[in-house]
């Protein structure tokens, strides 16, 4: 089955602000996605149903659809490990809310 790797204009904004190492070390673990590769972990509680890639201190939160016979891998947030978890639920909970 073909893969197609999707990225937010979040993920590609905070990968962007990142310092050379980091940003190359992120957009290859995103590329991977596409090969099931990675540090891979399907999340619990509020954000079941979520995965999560893990990069070093960094964290790219996404889910995955099945679009036309094509696995859609869709990469929504990323943001450094000590905070992506309680900002992408207020996301969510905002998103729910309004």
């Amino acid at each position: 089955m073909r893969t197609e790797v999707r990225v937010s204009s979040q993920v590609e904004g905070f990968v962007k602000s990142l310092a050379p190492e980091p940003r190359r070390a992120l957009r290859q673990g995103i590329k991977a996605l596409a090969q099931d590769s990675g540090d891979i972990r399907i999340l619990e509680g509020k954000l079941a149903g979520w995965c999560r890639l893990r990069v070093g201190g960094y964290r790219v939160l996404f889910k995955e659809t099945s679009e036309s016979g094509v696995r859609v891998v869709n990469c929504v947030f990323a943001q450094r490990r000590s905070v992506v978890y309680e900002m992408f639920a207020e996301l969510l909970a905002d998103e729910l809310a309004g």
